[in-house]
């Protein structure tokens, strides 16, 4: 008995062979080894493909040889689950007394390092200080429960065959796809070797860098090999330029031969800006009859290319496969569950729960869901016990599925009931779910039910598990995806996966600088050299694996060898913002095999700046209309005679219309109902002015957002009120009719009780604690040092009238006709009117959230036609003579700027800057102009003539957040 070893480079027929000779030996019942378990299918495929037939024989992978020969004495213990060994772990660290065990993650670490040395057959005792006490621990624990753990059970199994007779029967053995063996690995195929016949199949050629990862299993197999087999490359499997990069790629140079299109390089900006022209390349080769099943995307990893892989072929209709595992909360069915889960369970927030019930799984309706989370968010509500209070009122019943997860004794049985209900209520009892999204809500709700058992089996054991756990444990399971090689799809795979699989074509993703050969992670517990020592103490251990750049050099070239047609190799030459990428090194040595000049017409990229594709090779007619779109910017004429030639033209106008959208409205109805009007407010004029558009979204559209929040209107709206309070209740209070130096501490206590008011009146929203109290603060200090002025003010003015409505129903009936400029009237609200108490003078104020008010100079030169309009008010509805108009500002300084007479300035409205008293002349010329801008705004509205015309021209002013509705650029 012996072991033979086929060795040679990709692609020479290794595997091919060993099949052959393991179909040669089926009288013996010979057992095939295979790396994964989808290969157990192919396996059985390729066997059926050239026998017609098998009698006899098995397939499987080296977890079931050891599980086979582990059982065969009656001495097999129960092998733990991967969850009862996360808790046995955590069990552990929990007693274990060093400072480390107190952080997160620490137990994982100590699963993985535990795992690497039972694999390479080291013993507790063979260690020392704290990682032998962790690992002693660990066993100590598995004993006490009558457990094995799958590295023992492979220990166990390995010396079985090599200590008793009959544990195995002399069964031929041939393996394939392993490249670095394992302690137990190579203990069994050792001991199997000298009790029967073993075949294995390695790729590998002596003195070649794409190999270095190899050598020590190359070098221990040949030393136990009998038979060594080298086959040569077979150079006639591939075209003569995937040829040439196989032999030489890591390897000797030779003479390259003219590229022919069967390797291209495809250099993109950005993730989408690559994967587009990777799915365009792809959508190219299907029109050209390329079977999807044939085509295949290899990446580093899965989970960072998911989403974007998602966006990328789903644009263009590509039909792909992604095949690996994702972790629970990565499908839909367990991120709704494991939202629910959290929200009941861990403190989770409103986000958790609507997560869930906006899914199909929470058995309510998507309108029903998004209108309870629209109430909420309108009034900020977001603590849950105010969550469950207002969604109780609103739906008259409480939420589903939360109340019986709370008053669960039981969590495990709760999760279940929960998931049967959550898959009952997405997919019914009235038909088998056969679409694609039901099969992966199916392998969810089984994974979760296979680790649910798992967790009661755990408990069977003595263990104990709280909630937080069952959380822990679902969020880091992972769900296996549907089998690779679907018919029909293109495959979507890892490096790992890939180097047992052929196709036509290939792309290879990833060839970044420090993504490709990926950065080591090192053991926190033992590092290199300490594994060196360790292996070199130790009788048979094999602890010292191949350093990374090795490994992925190996990968990188295997996965260069699966295609038979062509091959891609793909990178982001710079990032979303446009920052240059390094190629990664293996890019560098597959394009130094060949001519400079021809990598330049086998290289296709695509810059950042190219925002559609060339009208001549965009993928989809969607994409053609862009790229058609955009010509027409710059040569109108083509782009139009290109339209009516394919029946583009209704296209290409809605598209242009995206670059000058029509501002003027010119609906009959809309333009009716503007003629109409009769009354006008003073800010929707003085918005007008401002700019067109802002009017008309503010004031006409009048979008809202979902989110209350306390911001400038609502700050506004409670500032508003506490001072109408306090000027209206201050001379009851005090018996004098304006703030003094000698009263100023009865009226600062005064306003806060006006403004804590206000706040409880006006802000409805469920503001967090802290909020509230930055709110009514911020608001008490600005208010405060109003009040302040107030008693300091030279004025002989006293405050008269508050809050004065004027135009509206609501107005006291001398001022509910408004403001008549001819043809029209206006209406509006004056914040606060100060009267001379001897005559019928006056001011009016209006307040200003901001810091800052405006000069007599800002309302002639900016329009303002608050102030203006308002002193016509004072004069011709409310019977008093304007001495002027003031701003205040209620922020900052406390500011107060206004359009007052100079007449007046010693013995009715002293104190304010010199540059606001002006003569009589230039008062009431403002004051006309005023009445003639609004006359003019007024034309325009109901004319319909919108623009875009910011006051003081573009760029837009920076502080206006409806660009993104008029389509205009920000400054």
């Amino acid at each position: 008995m012996a072991l033979s070893l086929l060795a040679g480079p990709a692609n020479a027929g290794k595997v091919a062979l060993l099949l052959e000779r393991y179909l040669g030996a089926l009288e013996s019942d010979p057992i095939l080894i295979v790396p994964n378990r989808p290969d157990v299918d192919r396996a059985e495929r390729e066997l059926l493909r050239q026998a017609g037939a098998l009698v006899g024989g098995s397939i499987g992978t080296f977890d079931d040889v050891f599980e086979r020969i582990a059982r065969g004495n009656g001495a097999h213990r129960p092998v733990i689950t991967e969850a009862q060994r996360t808790l046995l772990l955590r069990h552990v660290v929990a007693r274990a007394r060093g400072r480390s065990a107190r952080f997160a993650g620490f137990a994982d670490a100590l699963g993985s390092t535990v795992a690497e040395l039972e694999s390479a057959l080291v013993e507790p005792n063979e260690l020392d200080g704290e990682l032998a006490e962790l690992f002693s621990a660990y066993r100590e624990e598995l004993d006490r429960l009558g457990l094995w753990d799958r590295e023992l059970e492979r220990r166990h199994a390995a010396e079985r065959v090599a200590g008793e007779l009959g544990a195995w029967d002399n069964r031929p053995v041939f393996a394939y796809g392993f490249e670095d063996l394992t302690g137990a690995e190579w203990s069994l195929l050792e001991a199997l070797s000298g009790r029967s016949e073993v075949t294995v199949s390695l790729p590998y050629e002596p003195g070649r860098d794409a190999f270095a990862s190899l050598s020590r299993t190359a070098e221990d197999l040949t030393s136990l090999a009998g038979d060594v087999e080298e086959l040569p490359p077979n150079a006639a499997a591939r075209s003569q330029v995937l040829a040439h990069l196989e032999r030489s790629l890591f390897g000797q140079l030779g003479e390259a031969p003219p590229l022919d299109g069967s390797l291209r390089f495809l250099e993109g900006a950005g993730l989408r800006g690559t994967l587009e022209l990777v799915a365009d390349e792809i959508l190219t080769l299907l029109r050209g009859g390329t079977p999807a099943g044939e085509i295949a995307v290899v990446c580093p990893g899965l989970d960072r290319w998911r989403a974007a892989l998602d966006t990328a072929f789903t644009t263009l209709g590509i039909p792909y496969a992604l095949e690996g595992r994702v972790k629970l909360g990565q499908t839909p069915f367990g991120q709704a569950l494991l939202s629910l889960l959290r929200y009941a369970w861990l403190d989770g927030d409103r986000r958790h729960l609507f997560s869930f019930l906006r899914s199909p799984y929470s058995g309510l309706t998507r309108s029903h869901a998004d209108f309870l989370e629209g109430r909420l968010r309108g009034r900020a509500v977001s603590s849950p016990p105010r969550v469950e209070e207002e969604v109780q009122k609103l739906r008259g019943q409480p939420l589903p599925h939360l109340e019986a997860l709370r008053n669960a004794e039981d969590p495990l049985a709760a999760v279940g009931t929960l998931a049967r209900v959550m898959i009952r209520a997405a997919h019914g009892l009235e038909s088998p779910p056969t679409r694609e999204q039901a099969r992966i809500d199916l392998r969810a709700n089984e994974k979760v039910a296979r680790l649910l058992a798992e967790l009661e089996g755990w408990r069977e054991l003595g263990g104990e598990i709280g909630r937080d756990e069952v959380v822990a444990l679902l969020d880091a399971a992972r769900v296996s995806l549907p089998r690779g090689g679907q018919a029909g799809r293109v495959a979507v795979l890892d490096l790992w996966d890939v180097r047992t699989r052929r196709f036509e074509v290939l792309f290879v993703l990833g060839l970044e600088e420090g993504r490709l050969p990926h950065r080591a992670q090192g053991s926190p517990f033992l590092d290199e050299e300490q594994k060196a020592e360790l292996e070199h103490a130790s009788r048979g251990a094999r602890l010292l694996r191949t350093d990374p750049v090795s490994r992925d050099r190996y990968l990188f070239y295997t996965a260069c060898t699966r295609p038979t047609r062509r091959l891609y190799l793909v990178r982001e030459a710079a990032t979303d913002d446009g920052s240059p990428r390094e190629p990664s090194p293996f890019w560098e040595e597959a394009r130094a095999l060949f001519d400079a000049g021809e990598l330049e017409r086998w290289t296709r990229r695509r810059p950042l700046s190219a925002l559609t594709w060339p009208l001549e090779a965009a993928p989809s007619l969607r994409e053609r209309v862009r790229a058609l779109a955009s010509l027409a910017s710059s040569e109108e004429l083509p782009a139009r005679a290109l339209a009516r030639a394919n029946g583009w033209e209704r296209r290409l106008e809605r598209a242009l219309g995206a670059f000058e959208r029509q501002t003027r409205l010119t609906h009959p109805a809309v333009l009716e109902e503007l003629r109409q009007k009769a009354s006008f407010s003073v800010t929707d004029l003085e918005r007008f002015a401002d700019c067109s558009s802002i009017w008309f979204f503010e004031r006409v559209i009048s979008p809202r957002t979902i989110d209350a929040e306390a911001d400038a209107r609502m700050r506004g709206i409670v500032a508003h009120q506490a001072l109408f309070s306090f000027f209206k209740g201050f001379p009851k209070r005090t018996g004098t009719e304006r703030v003094q130096p000698e009263t100023l501490a009865d009226a600062l206590e005064f306003l806060r009780e006006c403004l804590g008011e206000a706040i409880q009146a006006h802000v409805r929203l469920d503001l967090p604690e802290l909020e509230r109290r930055e709110l009514e603060e911020s608001l008490a200090r600005d208010l405060e040092q109003l009040i302040r002025r107030e008693a300091e003010s030279p004025s002989p003015l006293v405050p008269h009238r508050f809050e004065v409505s004027f135009g509206s129903e609501r107005s006291a009936p001398e001022l509910q006709r408004g403001l008549d400029l001819g043809g029209f009237t206006v209406s509006g609200k004056i914040d606060r009117i100060d009267r001379d108490p001897f005559g019928a003078r006056g001011v009016v104020l209006d307040y200003k959230s901001g810091k800052t008010a405006h000069s007599a100079r800002k309302i002639e030169t900016e329009l303002h036609l608050q102030i203006p309009l308002y002193m016509l008010v004072l004069r011709d509805l409310v019977g008093i003579e304007p001495l002027g108009g003031v701003y205040r500002a209620l922020g900052g300084e406390g500011q107060a700027r206004g359009l007052l007479r100079a007449e007046a300035r010693d013995d009715g409205v002293p104190g304010y800057s010199r540059n606001d008293y002006v003569d009589e002349e230039t008062f009431w010329g403002q004051v006309e102009r005023a009445q003639e801008h609004a006359r003019g705004v007024v034309e325009r509205i109901r004319d319909g003539d919108v623009r875009h015309d910011p006051k003081g021209g573009f760029p837009c002013p920076i502080w206006c957040d409806r660009w993104t509705m008029c389509r205009v650029k920000r400054s």
